[in-house]
């Protein structure tokens, strides 16, 4: 049965669905007082950002004539963010609709999707772990008139200071595993065969990362109070600013409520060679996996060389953040046409 068709057997699902108004009213409401403008950025585009672990919706667009030019669907607004930053746009935000491909069959993914992304000027990684506490706690006191949140049977209290904890002391935390050692791609594979793990010769050192993360990290993050966990290996970040204290770990973060993974932030690489290297790696990564093949935006790099300022950002999920505030655990009752509803191929 479709959405539209249980809401009209079934008036009293609407609420749940209405939801979503007030929490995009309230991310609106929050950055406005901030003095942050919104962008509408670009769904059509030419060049996805370079990013392996992600696939894309390419298409064909035809002019007058019908010659054709291949063109993509935007999985995030954070290059086109950032050229406007370069040409001085200054602390921004957009909140828009992403594609992605192959995330269907899941609980916690859509191909297509809204993404609040948010970037400060003269910012790191820490000051938008701020921003997120406050956004949050914003939101659910609009929506709920409280500082708890109630969500399949826990309560979570969003209150700053939330939990912080290194993706290094997660692993000791949780997985027993000294992340030092993990860092060989060799030790990986021992650590991660001896925990019963399928390895294999051909695995990359993040596959074998994923694997215990999944597993053994990630559902216990989020629970009582959001956890930021933060510090991430460079290699995961395409995009990042490396520790200039210690390079094998990017300025980054993920915030989980729950054990749902909300956000996912940066702070900025700016270095327009060490980025022209990183796209490289990651499309020659992109067709190792198989994926869809596109070429990296050369335009993004010319910006870069103009000069990105010193900032960060983070893209939100919003979807997910209203499957916390209608306390569901299906992203599909968040939406009033999700894709294995639209796509026979999700049946």
């Amino acid at each position: 049965m479709k959405t539209w068709e249980k809401l009209r057997k079934d008036p009293s699902l609407w609420p749940r669905y209405f939801v979503r108004e007030k929490v995009t009213r309230a991310i609106r409401t929050f950055f406005d007082e901030r003095e942050f403008h919104e962008v509408e950025t670009p769904i059509l585009i030419a060049h996805p950002p370079a990013e392996s672990y992600l696939d894309v919706f390419q298409t064909t667009m035809f002019d007058r004539h019908r010659h054709p030019a291949t063109a993509y669907l935007s999985t995030s607004p954070e290059v086109p963010l950032k050229k406007l930053m370069v040409a001085g746009l200054g602390n921004c935000y957009s909140l828009t609709k992403s594609f992605r491909n192959m995330e269907t069959q899941s609980k916690l993914h859509n191909p297509e999707f809204t993404i609040l992304e948010w970037y400060r000027i003269g910012a790191d990684y820490k000051d938008i772990m701020k921003d997120c506490e406050q956004l949050l706690l914003f939101i659910n006191r609009l929506t709920a008139s409280t500082s708890m949140l109630r969500y399949q049977g826990e309560k979570i209290d969003l209150t700053a200071p939330w939990e912080r904890l290194t993706v290094a002391e997660s692993f000791k935390k949780y997985a027993k595993i000294d992340f030092d050692m993990f860092f060989d791609i060799e030790e990986a594979r021992r650590i991660a065969k001896e925990k019963g793990y399928q390895v294999h010769a051909r695995n990359t050192w993040e596959e074998l990362f994923d694997q215990i993360f999944l597993n053994e990290i990630e559902l216990h993050l989020g629970h009582g109070k959001p956890t930021i966990l933060y510090e991430f290996p460079g290699v995961m970040g395409a995009l990042a600013k490396k520790k200039s204290s210690d390079p094998r770990f990017a300025e980054r973060f993920e915030f989980y409520i729950a054990g749902l993974e909300l956000g996912d932030c940066y702070s900025e690489l700016t270095d327009w060679k060490e980025q022209k290297e990183r796209f490289k790696k990651e499309l020659a990564e992109v067709k190792r996996l198989g994926k869809t093949i596109y070429n990296y935006d050369h335009d993004f790099i010319k910006a870069l060389k103009v000069g990105l300022p010193k900032c960060s950002g983070i893209a939100v999920g919003v979807d997910r953040l209203t499957m916390l505030l209608t306390d569901t655990d299906d992203i599909a009752d968040t939406l009033l046409f999700p894709g294995k509803e639209e796509f026979s191929l999700l049946e």
